[in-house]
């Protein structure tokens, strides 16, 4: 996809990646609605993408909050003048026993990753089907791809999450409209609590810089790329896991021992 006068709608905008992703497709041409629930920040970027001649829109929302969503869509699409395309970026995640697991933060995640993207989805579509053109990107995760023990739920609502973009992607064939499902693996942003990075540290998990994971999402959007892994050797793992699961549950054993002790830290 050429970005020069795109209609973009980004939610998750204020967050690390959401801001430069913001600020990368405003640098080659595109307007962009940035949504995302902190309303301060969200002016902040919009002003500073105005002062390098972008153009951005501010739409405070709750994505949680299953009646905006088509309100979101809606102010999107008037000051914009339509979508083109729709980054579901927005996420949440939980480190912890799944036992212990709170049942109300497991329904806000389910919520945020999976299920908002996909009422979202359901807004844009058919104004994406009337044009017969446009994309939607889900940024999933490696753990969509690998099921983490004491990442249950996030781990889940990934899963969900690529499902989601491979039907979708099959049902939409031939119609002008694609999705992309793009999978980084850990990247260091303030979504990540200290218990992750000291764990992290501890089976020295490969975790990327939020900068990277931006170009790599830009180059998925010039190519019109379907499915995305980024990171070695994570990616020849998630195909592992593909065919021999089994044998990936013997290799992680010992690491998950580990991890234990990092994600019980918030109950001592």
């Amino acid at each position: 996809m050429k970005l020069e006068g795109k209609r973009i709608l980004l939610t998750g905008a204020a967050g690390g990646i959401g801001a430069m992703l913001a600020e990368a497709l405003s640098a080659r041409g595109a307007r962009v609605a940035l949504v995302d629930r902190n309303a301060e920040a969200l002016e902040e970027i919009r002003e500073r993408l105005a002062k390098t001649g972008g153009q951005a829109l501010a739409i405070p929302a709750d994505l949680l909050d299953q009646s905006q969503l088509a309100t979101v869509v809606e102010k999107a699409s008037q000051g914009l003048g339509g979508i083109d395309l729709l980054i579901n970026l927005a996420g949440l995640l939980s480190f912890r026993p799944f036992a212990e697991e709170d049942p109300v933060l497991l329904e806000r995640i389910v919520q945020l990753n999976l299920i908002t993207p996909m009422l979202l989805a359901r807004q844009v579509l058919p104004h994406l089907l009337e044009a017969g053109s446009g994309r939607i990107l889900n940024v999933g995760s490696t753990f969509g791809s690998i099921g983490f023990a004491w990442f249950s739920a996030y781990s889940a609502s990934k899963f969900g999450l690529r499902g989601f973009s491979e039907a979708l992607r099959r049902e939409l064939d031939g119609t002008g409209v694609g999705v992309t499902y793009i999978a980084p693996r850990a990247v260091r942003t303030k979504l990540n609590t200290g218990a992750i990075y000291r764990m992290a540290e501890a089976v020295k998990m490969n975790m990327d810089e939020p900068d990277w994971v931006v170009e790599q999402i830009m180059v998925a959007i010039d190519r019109d790329a379907k499915d995305v892994f980024l990171g070695f050797p994570e990616k020849l793992f998630v195909r592992i896991n593909a065919l021999l699961p089994r044998l990936v549950d013997l290799a992680l054993r010992g690491q998950n021992r580990v991890m234990e002790t990092f994600a019980r830290e918030v109950y001592r």
